[in-house]
């Protein structure tokens, strides 16, 4: 049985980012994703990019997955937001909290994921895939593990369908936080989250933000290769092939893949994997 792939991407700023990301889509067909999702950015900052993104996927033939924060925003733009979409026969979201832009100090009439999957689930009624975020290693804001672990118990009992992990290095993280939340009743499939290796310095930074650990003989092996694209490159495709194995092996639902608008990496990720009809 293979296992499913879906893609995210992040709303291009420039026009060439626009049609390059068209590109990287077709590339991608070959992994036959699941869907693609399209975040959103602080407060809602990227709106409209979103949308457009969102768009230009679906017209490209393909299931698409906007994200959808809750921060800043109100029930009236949020139903107007999913009234869109519903006219563009997308019936895929993934409900965040989402980060306060930057001076901003009011989180807007919702103030936990919860509360935005279960206006959506409320007033959209049993048509829609909602996505949420989990945290195998806890989300970096929350001191206590158990708190972390009821706070994502109520965005599934909220209504969500499944769970998409922030991305991991560590395997035993993922499988340890699953057996937690079933312990807490929780059986919808959780993702997880799949971050090829291209750029570790920018992985690096995004890890020690995101509270992540990446193995430490890991980090040492990259640091040594310095300025060797080539052969950060080849060794974070083993690793993060590794991982993927692994994964596969204890029963994922999926993989979600965080490619930061390249299709190189996934690609040869999953042609590894026998997940893709490229040769």
């Amino acid at each position: 049985m293979t296992t499913p792939v879906s893609i995210e991407f992040f709303p291009p700023n420039t026009p060439v980012g626009t049609e390059k990301l068209k590109t990287v889509v077709q590339e991608l067909r070959a992994v036959n994703p699941h869907y693609f999702s399209v975040t959103y950015g602080a407060g809602g900052s990227t709106r409209e990019k979103t949308l457009a993104t969102v768009a230009d996927i679906a017209a490209q033939g393909f299931d698409a997955a906007p994200h959808l924060s809750c921060v800043g925003s109100t029930r009236e733009n949020i139903a107007e937001i999913l009234a869109t979409y519903r006219a563009q026969n997308i019936r895929r979201v993934v409900a965040l909290r989402g980060d306060l832009p930057s001076g901003t100090a009011t989180a807007g009439e919702f103030r936990y994921a919860s509360e935005l999957v279960r206006f959506i689930r409320e007033t959209q009624g049993e048509d829609w895939e909602i996505e949420v975020a989990a945290y195998c290693e806890y989300h970096p804001q929350q001191r206590y593990a158990a708190r972390d672990l009821q706070f994502f118990a109520d965005k599934v009992k909220a209504g969500a369908s499944g769970a998409i992990t922030q991305f991991f290095y560590n395997p035993d993280a993922y499988f340890h936080f699953v057996e937690a939340t079933r312990a807490l009743g929780v059986e919808v499939p959780i993702v997880p989250g799949i971050m090829p290796i291209n750029n570790f310095s920018r992985i690096a930074q995004f890890a020690q933000r995101d509270g992540i650990e990446i193995p430490r003989w890991v980090a040492l092996k990259m640091e040594g290769y310095m300025d060797d694209a080539a052969s950060v490159r080849a060794f974070g495709l083993d690793v993060v092939t590794r991982l993927c194995e692994r994964l596969i092996a204890g029963g994922v639902p999926g993989l979600h893949f965080y490619t930061l608008n390249q299709s190189a990496l996934t690609l040869e990720l999953c042609r590894r994997l026998g997940l893709s009809t490229a040769a």
